[in-house]
C-alpha cells in the first residue's frame, strides 16, 4: 500500500480494532491505539527523510465528483509538520492510558466496571479520529478534502469533550462545535468562491485567480474562517472555557487543531495569493499583538492551573499569526517553525499540568505548593514547558523566534514607525509568557508543602504519562540545537516569497 494512504488510514484501523475487541480486550484499547500510532508516526518520520533527499511525493486517489479528489502531497511544508504532529498524538495516546482511566473512574463512579471498561475502550476508538483528521488536512491538497478533515476534526472533539470533559463538558463541547462548523462553513464559502473563478478545487490552481477580483474575498473568507480556529481577537472567546475543561490528556492535540489554521493559511493563501493577502498583513499583525498582549494579560489573572494553560494558549498562538501578516519569508518559516515548537512546549506544560491534577485531585494553583521534592520529573518537566513556551534556548522555540522577529523587524522598517512598533511590542510581550510560565512554577512547586496537600500521596505518575513528554522535549532541544535540516525543509516550499 502507498505509503502516505497507509499514513492516512491506520489511525482509522486502530479505531476499528478497539471497537471490534472492546468487549474482550478493554484494557488493551489504549495500547493498541498508541502501538498503531507510533508505527505511522515512523512511516511519517521516513517519509521526511525521503523528502529531504529528493522530490515531493504525490499520490492521487477516488475521485469523489468533478474536482472533488483525494490528492495527498508531502513536500518540505507538509513532511516536517506530519511528523511533528504524529509524535505528539502518538505521545498523548501512551499519556492516556492512565489519565483517562483516572477521570473514567473520577466521572462515572457510579457505574459498574463494565461500563467503565465500555467507556474506556470509547475514548481510544474516538482518539484515533484527531490524527487521521490532522493527516488529511494536512496531507491533502483539494480544498473541498480539507474542508472535510476539518470538520472530522471539530465532530470529534465535541465527542471526546461531552463524553470525559469537566464541568458542564457538554455545554461547552457545543460551544466547540458551534464555533468549528461555523469557522469551516466560511473556509467552504471561500472554497465555492476559487471554485467559481478557477473551475478547480485543487491548491496548484488557486495562483490562477491572483490578482483577480474575487481573490481578495476568498482571502477574507480563508482569513476569518482561521483566525477563529487561531482564537484571535476578537474570535478568542471561546479558547478558555473549551481549552480548559477538555480531558487534560487532549490538551496538546487541542493546540494543534487551532493553530494548524496557520499551516492551512500558508497553503491556500500566503503561497498562492500573497500579493492579493498583502493589504490583510499589517492588520493581522495589530491584531496578533493585541492577542498576545490581552491573553498574556487573562493568563497572569488566573489561578486555576487548566485556565492558565488554556489562556496562554491564545497569547502563544498570536505570535505565529504576527509572523504570517510580516509576510516575508523568514518571518512565515519563523512562524511555521514556531507553530511546530509551540505545540509541543503546549504539550508538555498543558499534559504537566493534567498530572498535577492528576496526582492532587487539585486545580486551585493558590492550594498548592512544594511539590518538586515530591514530585522532581514533573517539576522538571513543567520547568521545560516554561522554558519552550518562553522561548530560551536550547529549545527549538528559540530559534523560531530568532528567525520570526527577523523577518518581523525586515517588515517592519520596510512599512514604517508603525511597523516598527508592532515588532517591538511583539518581542517585548515575550516577558510576560516568562512572568506567568514561571511565576505558576514557583507557586505550584516550590515552597513550603501547601496544608491542603499534607497525607496525600504525592508522587510522580507511571512512566507512560511522563516518558512521552520527555521525548516531546528531548525533540524540541534536538531542533533548537540543530535547526538547519528543518528549516532547508521549509525553505524548498516557503522560500519563493
Amino acid at each position: 500500500m502507498p505509503v502516505l494512504l497507509q499514513i492516512l488510514l491506520i489511525p482509522a484501523g486502530a479505531s476499528l480494532v478497539v471497537a471490534l475487541t472492546r468487549r474482550r480486550l478493554p484494557q488493551a484499547a489504549g495500547w493498541i491505539t498508541g502501538l498503531a500510532l507510533l508505527y505511522t508516526t515512523g512511516l511519517a518520520g521516513t517519509v521526511t527523510l525521503d523528502v529531504s533527499r529528493g522530490a515531493p511525493i504525490r499520490e492521487d486517489y477516488l475521485v469523489i465528483s468533478p474536482g472533488i479528489e483525494l490528492q495527498l502531497l508531502a513536500d518540505g511544508l507538509s513532511a516536517p509538520t506530519l511528523s511533528i504532529v504524529l509524535l505528539l498524538c502518538t505521545g498523548l495516546a501512551f499519556y492516556s492510558i492512565h489519565y483517562i482511566e483516572h477521570r473514567i473512574a473520577v466521572l462515572y463512579a457510579a457505574a459498574d466496571p463494565d461500563a467503565q471498561a465500555a467507556h474506556y475502550s470509547r475514548f481510544f476508538a474516538l482518539l484515533p479520529f484527531f490524527p487521521l483528521g490532522f493527516i488529511g488536512t494536512i496531507l491533502s491538497t483539494n480544498l473541498v478534502a480539507v474542508y472535510f478533515f476539518m470538520e472530522v476534526l471539530t465532530i470529534t472533539l465535541f465527542f471526546l469533550m461531552a463524553y470525559f470533559g469537566y464541568r458542564e463538558r457538554v455545554r461547552v463541547a457545543m460551544v466547540s462545535l458551534s464555533w468549528g462548523i461555523v469557522g469551516a462553513l466560511l473556509f467552504l464559502v471561500g472554497t465555492l468562491i476559487v471554485y467559481s473563478h478557477t473551475g478547480s478545487l485543487s491548491m496548484a490552481d488557486l495562483p490562477g485567480m491572483a490578482g483577480a477580483p474575487p481573490a481578495a474575498g476568498a482571502v477574507v473568507l480563508f482569513i476569518v474562517s482561521l483566525m477563529m480556529k487561531l482564537a484571535v481577537v476578537p474570535f478568542h472567546v471561546w479558547m478558555p472555557s473549551v481549552h480548559a475543561e477538555h480531558p487534560t490528556c487532549i490538551a496538546g492535540l487541542l493546540a494543534v487543531y487551532a493553530n494548524l489554521a496557520i499551516y492551512i493559511l500558508i497553503r491556500v493563501a500566503v503561497l498562492p495569493l500573497g500579493a492579493d493577502m498583502a493589504p490583510f498583513g499589517p492588520v493581522l499583525m495589530v491584531l496578533a499583538l493585541i492577542t498576545m498582549v490581552y491573553g498574556s494579560l487573562l493568563t497572569l489573572a488566573q489561578t486555576d492551573i487548566k485556565r492558565l494553560a488554556a489562556c496562554s494558549t491564545i497569547s502563544q498562538i498570536a505570535y505565529s499569526v504576527l509572523g504570517l501578516g510580516a509576510l516575508t519569508a523568514a518571518s512565515v518559516e519563523g512562524s511555521m517553525l514556531f507553530f511546530l515548537s509551540h505545540i509541543m512546549g503546549k504539550t508538555v506544560f498543558f499534559s504537566t499540568a493534567g498530572i498535577v491534577v492528576y496526582v492532587t485531585g487539585i486545580r486551585d494553583m493558590n492550594a498548592l505548593g512544594g511539590l518538586a521534592a515530591r514530585m522532581p520529573v514533573t517539576t522538571v518537566l513543567w520547568i521545560a514547558g516554561c522554558l519552550m513556551l518562553s522561548g530560551f534556548p536550547p529549545f527549538s522555540s528559540f530559534a523560531a523566534e530568532w528567525i520570526m522577529f527577523t523577518g518581523i523587524f525586515d517588515r517592519g522598517t520596510m512599512t514604517g514607525p508603525l511597523g516598527l512598533a508592532v515588532a517591538v511590542g511583539g518581542l517585548t510581550a515575550v516577558v510576560l509568557t516568562v512572568a506567568y510560565t514561571f511565576g505558576a512554577a514557583r507557586k505550584i512547586f516550590f515552597g513550603p508543602l501547601h496544608p491542603d496537600l499534607r497525607g496525600k500521596d504525592l508522587r510522580d505518575p507511571p512512566w507512560t504519562m511522563t516518558v512521552p513528554l520527555l521525548i516531546i522535549a528531548a525533540t524540541s532541544m534536538a531542533l533548537g540545537l540543530y535547526p538547519d535540516p528543518m528549516l532547508a525543509l521549509l525553505d524548498t516550499v516557503i522560500g519563493t516569497l
